[in-house]
């Protein structure tokens, strides 16, 4: 039985001698058809299709001898080492890395990519965490998955406007690399497997090659100390829920930090979320959600509103999607949120979101009528509610006096898992 196998990265290049001798002495070769093609492969060796790895891995536990695996790219970054490396197969694993997939895209494109994000979507079902990762942040490589690519990704999108690098069959004779706008990606076929680099938002790159795309130009990273996004809010003020100095702005009687420090800790927001923020007012709360990574898109029925706060994203270096419309006819045409935080609208609002089945919904209400309204209309949605009064008051410490307070029902329905 076997308990090695020697797992060979490939990128188009030639095989080093390290590969090319592993692969001389396999007795059992797994991989695409590509792979099995090459001319290195011993024409005696027992040849398997790489479909499913988990397959392929009892295989080649059972096989006497010397097997080899074949892959694109580094196996080991979102490859089939993970796969093979599973304490069921026992196998002891020795990998001879190639260039990633990755790494060629942004290579292909003349791009660095320290402060990319990168998405694996493995199944349809991933694609909408990689749009809303799209949404979210300024440069991103999508790895596609047959009935999830490049068109798929672009229509869901929607008006959110970005330039697509799309990178096809790279390292083989087939491989192109297309430069588009996001509106114009549907309109094509594309081969797999393919990279997708999606560049746009504020503060991103220049598209490669000189394209003028329509993407927002800015100047390049110039300092990371970090690969993807630096886990830090992205400002140079430390801390979240700040105060309307730090913004520059006027908030609202609703926002104030108190309030907004719990909504965000109820709200949780991740890396692949969709957060609405409907009657979002100045913004802040909108652009904090965002310094957490997620998708956010700022709903409010006041166009100045709606400037403030595209305005303060671009100040803070965050993406927003600020829609300008009134709750909750504005709401049909948004795609569906994981999360919605709702500043101002009422019970009528929070009955059409919970109508949309996000995950969780936070609000508040000035008086307890209000705050009954609004939480039976978060039960009759279907969901748990929680009730908090909060009442917070400013002091001044110099001579212990009350600067200012704020009193507020803050309610949050939770949706009970399934």
């Amino acid at each position: 039985m076997a308990d090695r196998v020697t797992v060979i990265g490939w990128d188009g290049s030639p095989l080093t001698d390290v590969a090319r001798s592993a692969l001389g002495a396999a007795t059992l070769v797994a991989g695409a058809a590509h792979h099995l093609a090459l001319p290195e492969v011993p024409p005696g060796a027992e040849r398997v299709r790489l479909g499913s790895v988990d397959l392929a891995a009892r295989r080649i536990a059972q096989h006497r001898g010397s097997p080899v695996v074949l892959a694109d790219g580094d196996p080991g970054f979102f490859g089939v080492v993970r796969a093979l490396r599973a304490p069921e197969h026992g196998l002891e694993v020795e990998v001879v890395p190639a260039v990633s997939s990755v790494a060629t895209a942004f290579a292909r494109a003349g791009m660095p990519w320290d402060d990319a994000q990168v998405v694996v979507v493995a199944h349809s079902r991933d694609l909408r965490r990689a749009v809303n990762v799209c949404r979210a942040h300024p440069k991103v490589a999508v790895l596609t998955s047959p009935g999830a690519g490049p068109a798929e990704l672009a229509l869901l999108l929607g008006p959110v406007h970005r330039t697509f690098v799309i990178c096809e069959a790279l390292g083989t004779e087939r491989e192109q690399v297309t430069v588009l706008t996001s509106d114009k990606v549907a309109d094509h076929a594309w081969r797999d497997p393919n990279v997708v680099i999606v560049i746009g938002g504020s503060g991103t790159t220049a598209p490669p090659s000189g394209q003028t795309s329509g993407a927002a130009r800015g100047p390049l990273h110039s300092g990371g100390w970090i690969a993807g996004r630096d886990p830090g809010f992205p400002s140079a003020v430390r801390g979240w829920a700040l105060p309307a100095p730090a913004y520059a702005t006027v908030l609202g009687e609703s926002e104030s930090q108190q309030l907004r420090a719990l909504q965000l800790a109820r709200i949780g927001p991740r890396v692949g979320d969709l957060v609405w923020d409907i009657g979002a007012g100045s913004g802040a709360a909108a652009v904090e959600t965002a310094g957490f990574g997620a998708a956010v898109i700022a709903v409010d029925r006041d166009a100045d509103a709606c400037e403030r706060a595209a305005t303060l994203a671009r100040r803070f270096g965050v993406q927003l999607q600020v829609v300008h419309g009134t709750a909750p006819e504005v709401l049909e045409d948004l795609p569906e949120p994981d999360v919605v935080r709702i500043g101002g609208g009422g019970a009528s609002v929070v009955a059409a979101c919970a109508a949309r089945r996000p995950e969780r919904i936070v609000t508040h209400a000035a008086t307890r009528d209000e705050a009954e309204a609004v939480g039976r209309a978060l039960e009759d949605g279907g969901y748990a509610v929680e009730c908090v009064l909060l009442q917070s008051v400013e002091l001044d410490t110099r001579g212990w006096t009350e600067r200012e307070r704020a009193v507020a029902f803050l309610l949050c329905g939770h949706r009970p898992h399934q």
